[in-house]
């Protein structure tokens, strides 16, 4: 059994879409609506925290009504970065929850089968995220010029769910805001306090949609994903 918190409360600035990209639509669905529907018929999931811009919270409210989502335990005011959403939500979990996972609201294709791995690994180590192994040659460069081309065997891209137990998930946000430290995500605040965080490996559909680009993959998706059930 987990809770998730799920930082929603990004303006989606690369999407310039001119609002928050998680109300655009796929298939005349909001993205958000997609990533809650996950969790909220998950029955491993016991409550879901939205941390969300005050300013749209009218918006969210309706949105769940809606679709009907059941889940949704509180919302708690985004913060300035991404970080800041997740302390928030993660302040606000049940005091008897011990695995927290914090997810992507824009990344609307995770299914139960990686979550179900994520919790296990993270009962087991403390920490435990999604990846998949980097495709691409990875070249590094100084004023665009290449200095390195960096081995890629050992390279993942890393992606939502990241699944921790709470202890750990709250004692590495509380180091890093006592300290002012910014991670790029919640595992690299465990790494720094040498915690183990393991790899599971994800899937090249649960992307995360940042770009008008990123939709047309996303209508592909959900059409791979209709075409298996039918």
């Amino acid at each position: 059994m987990y809770e998730v918190v799920i930082p929603a409360a990004g303006q989606g600035k690369r999407m310039k879409a001119g609002k928050n990209k998680l109300f655009l639509e796929l298939s005349g669905v909001p993205i958000i609506v997609y990533t809650l529907r996950v969790f909220d018929e998950d029955p491993q999931c016991t409550g879901i925290i939205l941390a969300i811009n005050p300013d749209e919270e009218e918006m969210f409210a309706n949105l769940i009504a809606t679709y009907k989502l059941k889940k949704i335990k509180q919302w708690v005011s985004g913060g300035k970065e991404r970080q800041q959403s997740v302390y928030n939500g993660i302040k606000v979990l049940h005091a008897e929850t011990d695995i927290v996972l914090v997810h992507d609201g824009a990344r609307p294709f995770i299914n139960h089968a990686l979550i179900y791995q994520l919790t296990e690994a993270a009962m087991t180590h403390g920490g435990a995220v999604l990846a998949v192994p980097v495709k691409d040659t990875i070249k590094k460069a100084t004023d665009n010029i290449v200095v390195e081309t960096v081995e890629r065997s050992s390279l993942w891209a890393v992606q939502t769910p990241q699944a921790f137990r709470v202890p750990l998930l709250t004692k590495a946000h509380d180091i890093a805001d006592s300290e002012g430290f910014l991670g790029t995500d919640d595992a690299s605040l465990l790494e720094r306090i040498n915690e183990p965080v393991i790899i599971i490996e994800g899937e090249y559909d649960n992307i995360k949609i940042t770009t008008q680009e990123d939709l047309y993959f996303a209508e592909a998706i959900l059409q791979k994903q209709r075409s298996f059930k039918g």
